[in-house]
């Protein structure tokens, strides 16, 4: 029954791994080969082509679509992502703990350059992949015990045992998928194809990790699996493994270990028989033929341990669409133009000689070398004559250049050399919009199709598997990838022009370099955070002396508006007496003008009498006067005091 789990197994992924190789594996081979700069054979654009130049355009765009998003993921050194804690909890500090405990684990087994790998064959494939395992390791270290009956302190080597979660970097050229999915879940199987040194076959057998058979007998050579750009292969102490993760019938492993079939089965159909109660499963077989290992997932949570994302989304497919496959035709138009500048250049600038031949000495080898002489049968100028083709046209090298910028284009990637000329728009920002957008879309699929899967099987591992500093809970991760190098490039010259229009006066300026600081890849930023943070709060002091300021400010205040309120009544008192003589002022008078009339007068009668008369009637005049004059100023008086209200 052994034997009918390895037939049925190998069934599926050479049915599947026909699928791939007919419609991607060429490409990606062509794709592997430009990425490096190999020539082949089978790359001539046409049979007269002797030039093996493969331009540097495709590489370039390559390796700067990675660069970026290997910044925008790692761009905060090593914080890749966070513990999102329950709101309930009341112990925080278990969060840290795990989150350094995890980043403490992926820093040892080197995960950044494992996801920088992963990356980097995304960009050239269009798909990224990796395989994470469980890794158990005997660390040794410096201890010290106090020794029995003796005063005295034992210094030695402790062993301890760890467990690791490893990720490791799959080429699609490594990786078979059932066709019909478009993720890892939702196929019915995936398998792993290599080739792995026969002493990890046997260590794994030492174990216990897999069964104990023969599988001394060599590989069939497979290129597919190895680099296209190896032209020998080494063929000694290897072995070729599949390591299938997927659904398997469950009668096919339960019988893995009894080897006992049941001699009275039930009749079901061909789709039953095939597909009909499938378990989850891990089955590892060596050189096509050997079963090292089947079992149901050994994993808590069933789940496959492979992670995958898409560089550029392709609807409805399981592979991707990378940078090479962008930039293609481009790049095959850049080697074309500039192989055939250079066959022609070869016609143009290496000397040629046309001679007759039946002047030259019988048997000779004609050549053209310096120093050399040449033996002709009469006058040289008769027998043998330079000549040249032409020259050659300087348009392909425009042309080529031309398709650079068309790659560049395609690829979304920036040319590093016209970084230093000006932006026709003016503004680096508007130049780099649509490559920013591009880069942000492949960050959101690395995200979320192989972060945070990837984070969350490594949990659900640490678990498992080393319950001892990994407690069982639901945790919540949350990525931590950054803006990438271009978009914060963006972002910081924003931040200083707003720098430049507000002055170092603003309120905002702190909080402006703050964000300069934490966009930026200093070694010593954390160090200018905490300066700038303690440079913002304010001095006790200082702010003693400033209220104080403005307490003696208010008072100030408070009596000038006193002092303003005494003048004002002051002049309003002064009006009001001012008002009031006015209206006593002709009664005044005309006391005064009765005493004017009664005394000084003549002693006889009728003068006294004339003389009182006409004193009157001089005193009534004067009277009328008076009266008018002080009715019109009593009048303006009221009037002004009306304005004045």
């Amino acid at each position: 029954m052994s034997n009918k789990l390895v037939d049925w197994v190998l069934g599926n992924v050479e049915e599947w791994r026909d699928h791939r190789d007919q419609n991607y594996l060429e490409k990606w081979k062509e794709y592997e080969r430009l990425w490096r700069g190999e020539w082949a054979a089978q790359d001539r654009m046409r049979d007269s082509e002797r030039s093996r130049v493969t331009s540097p355009a495709l590489q370039q765009a390559i390796e700067n679509h990675t660069a970026e998003i290997e910044e925008a993921v790692f761009g905060q050194g090593d914080h890749l992502f966070d513990i999102k804690d329950d709101l309930a909890d009341q112990q925080p500090q278990d969060v840290e703990y795990m989150k350094n405990y995890m980043k403490e684990c992926f820093k040892k087994n080197k995960l950044r350059k494992a996801v920088g790998d992963v990356i980097l064959l995304a960009s050239i494939y269009g798909t990224g992949i990796g395989e994470l395992s469980i890794k158990k390791t005997k660390e040794l270290m410096p201890a010290s015990r106090p020794m029995q009956d003796m005063d005295a302190v034992a210094i030695g080597v402790e062993e301890k045992e760890k467990v690791n979660v490893v990720l490791k970097p799959v080429s699609p050229q490594n990786f078979v998928i059932d066709p019909t999915a478009t993720s890892i879940e939702d196929a019915m199987g995936v398998a792993i194809e290599e080739f792995v040194s026969a002493h990890k076959i046997a260590e794994g057998i030492t174990n216990g990790v897999y069964f104990n058979v023969d599988v001394n007998d060599d590989p069939t050579d497979d290129s597919d699996l190895e680099a296209s750009w190896i032209d020998e292969h080494y063929k000694d102490d290897k072995i070729k493994v599949i390591r299938y993760y997927g659904l398997i019938p469950e009668k096919l492993l339960d019988s893995v270990d009894n080897e006992v079939e049941d001699l009275f089965e039930e009749e079901t159909s061909e789709l039953m028989e095939e597909y009909g109660n499938l378990v989850e499963a891990l089955v590892v077989v060596a050189n096509d033929s050997k079963l090292l290992k089947a079992e149901r997932s050994p994993y808590m949570m069933k789940d496959r341990p492979i992670v995958a994302y898409q560089d550029d989304t392709v609807p409805n497919r399981f592979w991707g669409r990378g940078i090479a496959e962008k930039g293609f035709n481009m790049q095959k138009a850049i080697d074309a133009q500039l192989r055939s500048y250079l066959d022609g250049l070869a016609l143009t600038t290496v000397p040629m000689m046309a001679m007759d031949a039946t002047r030259l000495p019988r048997g000779s080898k004609f050549e053209v070398r310096p120093g050399k002489s040449i033996l002709t049968n009469g006058n040289p100028a008769e027998v043998l004559m330079p000549f040249k083709f032409g020259a050659t046209d300087a348009s392909g090298i425009q042309t080529a250049q031309a398709f650079e910028a068309m790659l560049l284009q395609a690829t979304g990637t920036l040319d590093t050399a016209g970084m230093a000329t000006t932006p026709a728009g003016g503004e680096l920002s508007v130049t780099l919009a649509t490559i920013l957008k591009k880069n942000k879309r492949t960050l959101v699929n690395f995200q979320d199709q192989f972060l945070i899967p990837f984070i969350e099987k490594a949990a659900w591992r640490f678990m498992q598997f080393d319950p001892e500093h990994f407690p069982v809970q639901d945790w919540k991760f949350v990525p931590a990838s950054t803006l990438g190098m271009l978009a914060r490039e963006v972002e910081q010259q924003q931040f200083i022009n707003l720098l430049k229009t507000l002055g170092p006066d603003s309120p905002l300026t702190p909080i402006l370099l703050q964000g300069i600081l934490q966009n930026s890849s200093l070694p010593n930023r954390e160090q200018l955070l905490v300066t700038l943070q303690q440079a913002m709060q304010p001095n006790p002091e200082q702010q003693q002396m400033q209220q104080a300021a403005m307490q003696l400010q208010l008072q100030q205040a408070q009596a000038e508006t006193a002092k303003t309120m005494g003048e004002a009544k002051e002049r309003e008192a002064l009006a009001a007496k001012h008002l009031t003589e006015a209206r006593f002022e002709p009664e005044a008078v005309k006391a005064k003008v009765l005493t004017a009339i009664s005394t000084n007068l003549p002693n006889e009668d009728d003068m006294i009498r004339a003389e009182f008369d006409r004193r009157v009637r001089i005193a009534e005049l004067m009277l009328k006067e008076k009266d008018m004059d002080q009715n019109k100023e009593i009048v303006e008086m009221q009037m002004q005091q009306q304005k004045q209200a």
